[in-house]
């Protein structure tokens, strides 16, 4: 099937296709082991609702305009979001940078002590946490479970989603963001 993949690829490349679609297209033929749950869809531009920092400081996923950001909404008492935050760690230590980000969203009330004994536990140091305390951002945003990771495109757009938790150092999950970052 991989092959089919490629070469519809090559021929949309060809024949003009937008680029941003190509990166898609390529990841989507990647899809393998917990990569089969991600979903890509058309850009999806992102309701402005802010977010607040760790020190009640207003923040907002606009801030990372110009990267692909990888959004985790979770909370301190799911035990998948609990599993798979050092795998998102991980990630953010490999790619993280100028044109890639992981940045976590505690969905709902999370206290800041919790949320820094979670990290403790979970041997996280290095992710960008905010908090949506009253759940706003993530209503809007149809998340009705935790996990779900949101993929944003460099313009901020919602461009794929994986519901439940997944390993995001996994090379299935490194291969697909690779992809879509070319």
């Amino acid at each position: 099937m991989l092959p089919v993949r490629a070469a519809v690829l090559y021929t949309a490349l060809l024949f003009g296709a937008n680029p941003a679609a190509a990166d898609i297209a390529a990841a989507d033929a990647l899809r393998d082991g917990d990569m089969k749950k991600l979903n890509f869809s058309e850009a999806q531009p992102l309701p402005a609702i802010g977010l607040v920092g760790m020190d009640d400081a207003p923040r907002s996923l606009e801030e990372f305009r110009g990267k692909w950001v990888l959004v985790n909404f979770w909370a301190t008492w799911c035990p998948p979001c609990r599993k798979e935050m050092p795998s998102l760690g991980a990630l953010q230590t490999e790619f993280g940078g100028a044109t890639f980000e992981v940045v976590t969203v505690a969905t709902g009330r999370n206290a800041v002590p919790a949320i820094d004994k979670f990290f403790a536990e979970a041997g996280v140091t290095h992710l960008t946490a905010l908090r949506d305390p009253k759940a706003e951002l993530a209503r809007e945003m149809g998340v009705a479970g935790l996990p779900v990771t949101v993929v944003l495109n460099p313009e901020g757009a919602e461009v794929g989603r994986l519901i439940g938790d997944a390993d995001w150092h996994s090379a299935e999950a490194r291969a697909v963001l690779t992809a879509l970052m070319q």
